[in-house]
């Protein structure tokens, strides 16, 4: 099967709606709740028909669909400049150093301090991907598309990037992190506060969260175990990102204590790698596999395929790629090694 990912449209409500009911909670980029999708939708949709070429506060959604049967079997997101209609709230650890002549003793306290320090930054979210489609490296395209996206449209992106990974859920779809910290403070569980934020945004964390640091040796051992470690599904994108040049820098999400990976746009290796070339030939047999994408905005698609850059700096590529991109001799692709 063949699949090709493109610009996300109205009627993919359906299709997101049912991917959605399958995350398992603490996933807010993707609520299992029409409403709060269609507006998504809606919002992407006003993101693709603006064509100013300049950094605004938009969301992209992007869909993964089989080109046999056209369903949807994945989606992610791109935002291009997070806190801007709410704060973007995290918890940053951070180190206390005291020392104490008198008995000689130096002490080390571990904190949690509630900032905005990444606010006014790009961030990639919102991947998922079927359970039923989880082989044949789609996950990776559906995560480098986003790359790719940016390259294509680097104006519309900020200076760093950043990406959220779900933090540690129980059995119960409960979150350790939560019942330890802000749980105390809300009288609600994490499933609830989850939901609220997805729906309606995160404003009454500033209301009620205390605005002191948090001492992390006071939490109980199930919170401190899980501060920083991603959802075991989030393992493999963790790599990824670490792969793409993303660092985690003490940041972690204030609901469930995931892990929140930062890199500079230019320095992630999919946008520094990007290339845009004309199209020599769409017949190659042989080449080397990479992501192959073309088309601004609404017109975007991305797909694997078969490259071969030649010398006079031109490409090749194969000819199932290029009927997925729509693309012929004389029209460009931007392309990255796979």
């Amino acid at each position: 099967m063949s699949f090709v990912i493109r610009a996300a449209r109205a009627k993919d409500l359906e299709p997101l709606y049912e991917m959605a009911k399958l995350t398992g909670g603490g996933f807010t980029n993707l609520p299992a709740d029409r409403n709060a999708l269609s507006g998504k939708l809606q919002r992407a949709e006003n993101a693709f028909d603006n064509d100013a070429d300049e950094l605004a506060d938009e969301q992209f959604v992007l869909v993964l669909e089989n080109v046999e049967n056209k369903a949807v079997r994945g989606t992610c997101q791109l935002m291009t400049q997070v806190g801007q209609q709410w704060p973007f709230y995290s918890y940053r650890m951070t180190t206390l150093t005291q020392h104490s002549q008198e008995l000689d003793r130096t002490v080390r306290a571990e904190l949690l301090s509630l900032v905005t320090d990444l606010e006014g930054c790009s961030e990639v979210g919102g991947l998922f991907l079927h359970p039923n489609e989880r082989a044949g490296g789609l996950g990776l395209l559906l995560a480098r598309s986003r790359y790719l996206f940016i390259a294509m449209h680097r104006k519309r992106f900020a200076e760093r990037v950043l990406a959220e990974l779900r933090g540690i859920i129980d059995e119960r779809g409960g979150s350790p992190f939560w019942d330890g910290v802000a749980g105390r403070f809300f009288g609600m569980n994490f499933q609830e506060a989850d939901y609220f934020n997805a729906i309606n945004g995160n404003q009454f964390i500033a209301d009620l969260m205390p605005k002191h640091p948090v001492y992390i040796a006071m939490l109980d051992d199930d919170a401190r175990e899980v501060i920083g470690v991603p959802h075991p599904t989030g393992r493999a994108a963790m790599r990824m990102l670490e792969n793409e040049g993303f660092a985690f820098e003490g940041y972690v999400d204030i609901f469930d204590g995931g892990p929140t990976m930062i890199a500079k746009t230019d320095q992630v290796k999919s946008v520094a790698e990007a290339a845009e070339r004309q199209v020599s030939a769409v017949d190659l047999g042989e080449g080397e596999r990479a992501l192959l994408a073309t088309g601004k905005l609404a017109d975007f698609r991305c797909c694997y395929g078969a490259r071969s850059i030649g010398e006079d700096g031109t490409i090749a590529i194969d000819a199932h790629s290029a009927d997925i991109l729509h693309v012929s001799p004389g029209d460009t692709v931007w392309s990255v090694v796979r």
